[in-house]
């Protein structure tokens, strides 16, 4: 029993993911606690945070999934466990929220089994309010609602746990509002801008909030976990270890069968359910593309005498905007057939965009290089009109006829007719979906651009419409 009893505290002092059952065990003794692979992944990107491996993370996942008891509660009594010094704010959409949440903290760094396994994470007396407690070494765990004042505080982790709630998500002053706060006065609260840690974890809402919006600020490591798999993807759960989780297998079965989500999606409507239990927000109206139009392939066909790679990059406004991304797509061209074979999409300066051009269309060997006649894109076809590579193809200069809109409504019947083919698997997958899902309403349309430069390019090319021109510069 001793023996036992000791594995069982080091695993609870080492493993998150064992701690977070534990605290599931406290918190709701009458619940049977259904173990699942999406835990692990959540605890393992969690406890990176721990040790600074990961400085930035997101997570997105469907109501009811353990969040809170994994990010708001498990999280800062196992890092306080560690390190009792551990300076921790936590912020929740409303106060009676966050409140539940310290409550719950404090219960489990009460318990019997708490103490035993961590001696030194000793709540401190002359500090222990509803919201707001300190360890007898000085470390804390601060509650806040989000609005609220955060002045003379400052923390070394920051957990963000539902900033907005799903009724004011439509609301454009009240999703400003929460990213102000954000920028203003949360993130002003890290003891350490470079080296701090900050968690938001969160069902998605709307394509602008909180989730949407820090991701244009700086990069982000992010976990976004949809209630039925829309892709083929590999999961981290720990060192070493990895989930393959395929499309269309669901997140959680035995908690949310496929009956049971059909009924949310019936009572949500499809917005709200693709937004909150898919992550991954489209607008309300406008969409133009259906991801069941497209047709997937395991592996790319044999390249034939008669086929062609093709090429199509969209690049950013300007040589000096880095915060704009540049994209290039690559295709194989079979007959009526378009084979996407891989998504470029980087934010690149200038002299890093002509280096990337260059080894794109060597790496895939690319018959055809079509480039849009504009901003950056423009000193990029002369450039590499003048680059003496050797099996460089020379680049097409291409002025697009109309707006986004009319380019994308004009090939999206190739798409509905079955002739576009998609990986199942691949990294860049789920981002190239959830762009082309909310275009044009979404925040990026650089994927959907080089996808409708590329079939607008091939049919003005099967016309024999196109010519190439020389450049005046």
């Amino acid at each position: 029993m001793t023996s036992n009893r000791h594995l069982l505290d080091l695993s609870l002092r080492h493993d998150l993911t064992t701690f977070t059952h534990r605290t599931f065990q406290s918190l709701s003794p009458r619940q049977p606690y259904l173990h699942n692979w999406h835990i692990e992944a959540i605890a393992w990107h969690l406890q990176q945070c721990t040790t600074g491996a990961i400085k930035r993370l997101l997570i997105a996942l469907p109501p009811r999934s353990l969040k809170s008891i994994c990010a708001s509660v498990a999280l800062p009594a196992w890092a306080l466990g560690r390190d009792p010094t551990k300076r921790i704010i936590c912020a929740s959409y409303s106060e009676n929220l966050a409140t539940k949440h310290a409550l719950d903290c404090r219960m489990i760094m009460g318990s019997a089994w708490y103490r035993r396994t961590f001696p030194h994470a000793i709540i401190s007396s002359h500090k222990n309010t509803e919201l707001n407690f300190l360890t007898t070494y000085q470390g804390f765990r601060y509650s806040t609602s989000v609005g609220g004042t955060l002045t003379g505080r400052g923390g070394n982790l920051i957990i963000v746990d539902d900033p907005i709630k799903p009724e004011d998500a439509l609301s454009d002053a009240k999703r400003s509002s929460v990213n102000e706060w954000f920028d203003r006065t949360l993130y002003s609260r890290l003891d350490d801008k470079r080296n701090d840690v900050i968690i938001v974890i969160m069902q998605r809402l709307h394509i602008d909030d909180l989730f949407g919006y820090v991701q244009e600020k700086e990069p982000w490591v992010y976990l976004r976990l949809p209630a039925i798999a829309e892709t083929e993807e590999q999961i981290p759960l720990g060192p070493n270890e990895i989930y393959t989780r395929q499309r269309g297998e669901l997140l959680h079965e035995k908690r949310e069968p496929r009956e049971l989500l059909d009924k949310i999606k019936l009572r949500l409507g499809s917005f709200n359910f693709s937004a909150q239990y898919q992550q991954a927000p489209i607008p309300l109206e406008g969409e133009i593309i259906r991801w069941e139009w497209f047709r997937f392939y395991d592996e790319l066909p044999t390249r034939g005498s008669n086929d062609r790679i093709v090429q199509s990059w969209d690049t950013a406004s300007k040589a000096e905007e880095i915060n704009d991304f540049s994209v290039c797509t690559t295709w194989l061209v079979q007959g009526k057939d378009y084979y996407l074979i891989d998504v470029l999409r980087e934010r690149l300066t200038y002299p890093d965009l002509r280096r990337r051009s260059i080894d794109q269309a060597h790496s895939f060997r690319a018959d055809n290089l079509v480039i849009e006649d504009k901003g950056t894109g423009t000193a990029l076809i002369y450039d590499l009109r003048h680059e003496t590579s050797e099996g460089l193809p020379y680049p097409i200069a291409f002025l697009p006829e109309s707006d986004k809109v009319t380019r994308m409504h004009s090939q999206s019947a190739k798409i509905e007719a079955g002739h576009v083919y998609l990986p199942h698997r691949a990294r860049w997958l789920d981002e190239f979906r959830i762009d082309l899902l909310q275009f044009p309403n979404g925040k990026h349309d650089d994927q959907v651009d080089s996808m409708s430069q590329f079939l607008n390019w091939l049919e003005q090319r099967n016309r024999n419409r196109w010519s190439v021109e020389p450049l005046e510069i």
